[in-house]
C-alpha cells in the first residue's frame, strides 16, 4: 500500500532522471565544432564527457547523506542552482580548460537530481509501486539520446554551440522552480531517523550497504550496462565524424537505439505483471552479453564507412538495458528505505565511476576508433557475470534461511 495517496509526479521525476543525460547527450553533435572553436584535440573534447561523469560520481556520495540531514527539497534546489552555474561557465568558455571546469561544476549539480528522485520514490512508495515507477520513468531516459542530440545539432547549426548550454540552463531553472512546488513532507520521517543518529559515520553507512550481496550484485550489473552505453556515447561521435557523417547524422543515429531502449523498458514493465525478476533477468543479461560481443565482432571485421552494421547489435544492447535498468536499480535499493538517499548515492557513484573509466579509456585510445569503443563495451560482459553471481549467492542464502526457519 502506498504510504500517502498522492498523484505520482511522473513528469517531474522523469525530468530529474533525464537531467544528467540531457547535459551529456545534447552537446554530442557539437564535438567537432567545439574542437575547432576551442583549438583543441578530440581527446580533450572527449575528456569533457569523462570529467562530467567523474563529477556526477563524486556528487552522488555527497548528496545522499546531505539530503538525509538537510532535507531533500533544499538539497535538490541547491544542486539545480549549481548545475545552472556550471552551465553558464560552459556557455561562455573561451578555451577547453574553462569548458572542463564548467562541465565538472555542471555535473556536481546534476548529481543531486539523480540521487533525490530515486530516494524520493523508494521512501514514498511500497516496493511494488516503486518498481512500477522505476519501470515507467527509466525507459523515458532513452528519449534523451534520441531527442537531445537532434535538438543540440539544430541549436548548434542555427545559433552556435553556446546555445546548447543556454538551453540546458533554461531546463535547470524551470526544474528548480517545479521542485520548489513539490511536497517532500512525507519523506521527513526517514530523514529524522538518520539525523538522530550522528554517531554513525557516512563511511560506516556505505560499508554496511556494500556488505549486501544483493546491493553489490545489482550495482555491478547496473554499472556495467551503463558503462557499455557511455563507451558508445564517447566513441561514436568521433567514429561517425571520421566516416564523414554530419552532426545531424550523429544525432539521428541515436533514434533507433532510443526506440529499442523504450521497447525494452516497457516490455519489461509488462512482463513484471506476469513474471518475477528472477525469471526475467537472466534472459536479459544473456541478451546484453551477446550484443556487446557482436558489436566487437562487427568492429573487428570492419564496417567500411557505415555505422549501420554497428547499430544493429547496439539496438539489441539498448533494448536489454531498457529492461535491465529498472529491475536492478529498484532491487538494489528496496532494502534500504531507512537510508535510501545514501544507498542511491552509493549505487550511482559506483555506476558512474565505471562509466568514467570506460569513457576515459575510449577517449585515451580514440585513434583506434570503433575497435577501442567496442572492446570496452565487450569487457562489460565480464562485470555482468560477476554481478549476477553475487545476486545468485544472496538468493541461495535467503532461501536456505527461509527453509531452516
Amino acid at each position: 500500500m502506498i504510504k500517502q495517496q498522492v498523484k505520482i509526479p511522473y513528469i517531474w521525476l522523469s525530468g530529474l532522471s533525464m537531467l544528467g543525460f540531457l547535459a551529456t547527450d545534447m552537446y554530442l553533435p557539437a564535438f567537432d565544432v567545439l574542437r575547432q572553436n576551442l583549438a583543441t584535440t578530440n581527446q580533450m573534447i572527449g575528456w569533457s564527457l569523462s570529467i562530467f561523469l567523474l563529477g556526477m560520481a563524486i556528487g552522488q556520495l555527497i548528496y545522499g547523506p546531505l539530503s538525509e540531514r538537510l532535507g531533500q527539497k533544499k538539497v535538490l534546489i541547491s544542486s539545480l542552482a549549481i548545475f545552472s552555474i556550471g552551465t553558464v561557465i560552459c556557455a561562455i568558455s573561451g578555451n577547453v580548460e574553462q569548458l572542463l571546469v564548467g562541465r565538472f561544476i555542471q555535473s556536481l549539480g546534476a548529481a543531486g537530481a539523480t540521487v533525490i528522485w530515486q530516494s524520493f520514490v523508494i521512501e514514498k512508495y511500497d516496493d511494488k509501486t516503486s518498481q512500477h515507477i522505476f519501470a515507467t520513468v527509466m525507459p523515458l531516459v532513452a528519449l534523451s539520446p534520441a531527442l537531445a542530440p537532434l535538438l543540440g545539432g539544430l541549436l548548434e547549426v542555427q545559433f552556435g554551440w553556446q546555445s546548447i548550454f543556454y538551453c540546458l540552463l533554461l531546463i535547470g531553472v524551470v526544474w528548480a522552480i517545479r521542485s520548489s512546488l513539490i511536497d517532500f513532507s512525507s519523506n521527513n520521517v526517514t530523514q529524522q531517523k538518520v539525523t538522530d543518529q550522528p554517531s554513525i559515520s557516512i563511511l560506516k553507512q556505505y560499508v554496511s550497504i556494500l556488505k549486501s550481496k544483493k546491493f553489490s550484485g545489482n550495482m555491478i550489473i547496473y554499472a556495467a550496462c551503463s558503462a557499455a552505453f557511455f563507451a558508445w556515447l564517447t566513441g561514436s561521435p568521433f567514429a561517425m565524424s571520421a566516416m564523414g557523417y554530419s552532426g545531424t547524422d550523429i544525432g539521428l543515429s541515436y533514434v533507433p537505439q532510443t526506440i529499442a531502449f523504450i521497447i525494452g523498458g516497457y516490455t519489461c514493465r509488462t512482463l513484471l505483471n506476469r513474471y518475477n525478476t528472477e525469471q526475467i533477468l537472466p534472459l536479459l543479461l544473456k541478451t546484453f552479453i551477446l550484443s556487446v560481443i557482436a558489436t566487437f565482432a562487427v568492429a573487428v571485421v570492419g564496417t567500411g564507412n557505415s555505422i549501420v552494421p554497428l547499430l544493429i547489435p547496439m539496438c539489441f544492447m539498448a533494448a536489454a538495458n531498457g529492461a535491465i535498468y529498472p529491475i536492478v536499480a529498484n532491487s538494489a535499493l528496496v532494502s534500504f528505505k531507512s537510508n535510501s538517499a545514501s544507498a542511491s548515492g552509493l549505487l550511482n557513484f559506483l555506476q558512474m565511476m565505471l562509466c568514467v573509466l570506460a569513457s576515459a579509456i575510449v577517449s585515451l585510445f580514440s585513434e583506434y576508433g570503433v575497435i577501442a569503443m567496442s572492446a570496452v563495451m565487450a569487457c562489460q560482459g565480464v562485470f555482468v557475470i560477476v554481478g549476477y553471481s553475487l545476486i545468485a549467492k544472496d538468493r541461495k542464502v535467503t532461501e536456505l534461511e527461509a527453509s531452516t526457519a
